[in-house]
């Protein structure tokens, strides 16, 4: 079946009240984004409180509907069937002709929605509903109408054109990207940090990245697979402007000076210092990491304590309370699993103690911290100035 266009259904953005249009309108750019390398073209708009894409001529219309997939807001992909307005007995044709090729197994149930927007048709809403229902039973004998629980859900839309459909293919649900600001995902080459960056701008958050690069500890390779994740995620959310830090100079200046069961937090606190040091220089109103309770050392509530004090922006966390196998579960339906668990060290592995502390005492920290007093700003503003910046899409 050839279907003209599509019919997008949003839910949260439908209880914004009198900011809906700001909603709306993120929304329809975020789509026409997503669209913009699909084989085709396509007209997206708003229509009396509705989201179309309209589809000009021949276009691929799998790779359509997995870039819809994929865009925060949309909770629903409807593809629609425009027929002209030609009376009311071609509608019954062009009704029964959908339901036929639509449906081969016609052993289902049934029911017509009918909604009228032009209010001079000559038939109401109700009159449609039944007029429509009957002409497909009679075509169709072993169909049966269900007004309750039906299979099938036809929806005649009468507008200038007449909108025909019944399939309604899941969205990605959220938020539109950018209409709640913008944060810094601090990336690493592992499972979590992804996934919590897709998870963030689900919510309608824009994101940038940070990833801490430790040549010659770690390859060129390991630093290609963190790029290859931002584009993966950049599906989701967009464009990602993605900071690379050489961190070596830092990591060797804190393993020398530092007691090495504190490395881990101690490491952790001056990646979290450069990260909001990118973020506040580009506006984002937060951090976003990929930790969760208790998964490693560095993750009990202790150490996110004494991580978390290192920062004046706040710390989103959104896998805090998941266990590894609910963190691989969202990784693969993202398809960021397969990239992340592919055998290239980051920097946080090289580094990491034989018997980290999991309790920090954050004055002890500190404490430790002040051994590095001598040369520690220096390598910071080297580490700042030599970053490399890369847009992943």
């Amino acid at each position: 079946m050839v279907f003209h266009s599509f019919l997008i259904k949003y839910g949260e953005i439908g209880i914004k009240g009198k900011n809906r249009y700001i909603f709306e309108d993120a929304l329809v750019r975020q789509m026409r984004y997503a669209l913009k390398n699909v084989d085709g073209e396509f007209n997206v708009h708003k229509a009396q409180g509705r989201v179309y894409v309209d589809c000009e001529g021949e276009y691929d219309y799998e790779e359509t509907v997995e870039s819809l997939k994929r865009v925060f807001g949309i909770v629903g992909i409807c593809p629609v069937v425009r027929v002209e307005e030609q009376g009311f007995e071609q509608l019954k044709k062009d009704v029964v002709a959908y339901m036929d090729e639509m449906y081969p197994d016609k052993n289902k149930t049934f029911k017509v929605e009918a909604r009228r927007s032009i209010k001079s048709y000559p038939k109401n809403s109700m009159e449609i509903n039944c007029d429509l229902g009957e002409v497909i039973l009679e075509t169709f004998p072993e169909m049966k109408v269900d007004v309750h629980h039906p299979d099938i859900r036809l929806n005649v839309e009468v507008r200038r054109q007449i909108y025909i459909y019944s399939e309604i293919i899941p969205g990605a649900g959220g938020m539109p990207v950018g209409t709640n600001g913008k944060a810094m995902l601090l990336l690493s080459g592992g499972i979590d940090s992804p996934v919590a960056g897709y998870m963030v701008s689900k919510r309608g958050v824009g994101l940038e990245a940070t990833y801490f690069h430790a040549p010659p500890y770690t390859s060129e390779r390991a630093k290609e697979k963190v790029v290859d994740l931002a584009r993966l995620v950049a599906r989701y959310s967009g464009p990602i402007k993605l900071h690379v830090v050489n961190f070596t100079d830092i990591q060797l200046y804190i393993y020398e000076r530092c007691p090495h069961e504190e490395l881990t937090i101690i490491m952790r606190r001056y990646m979290m210092k450069i990260a909001e040091h990118f973020a506040k220089k580009d506006d984002c109103l937060g951090l976003i990491t990929g930790e969760s309770i208790g998964q490693v050392a560095s993750q009990t509530m202790q150490s996110l304590a004494a991580t978390n004090a290192v920062c004046t922006l706040p710390v989103y966390r959104p896998l805090i309370g998941f266990d590894k196998q609910e963190i691989v579960d969202v990784s693969e339906k993202i398809n960021t699993y397969e990239t992340s668990i592919l055998p290239f060290e980051d920097c946080c592995t090289i580094f990491v103690a034989k018997h980290p502390v999991t309790k920090p005492n954050l004055e002890r920290i500190e404490k430790s911290e002040r051994r590095l007093e001598e040369k520690i700003d220096q390598l910071f503003e080297e580490a700042v100035n030599s970053v490399e910046t890369i847009i992943c899409k």
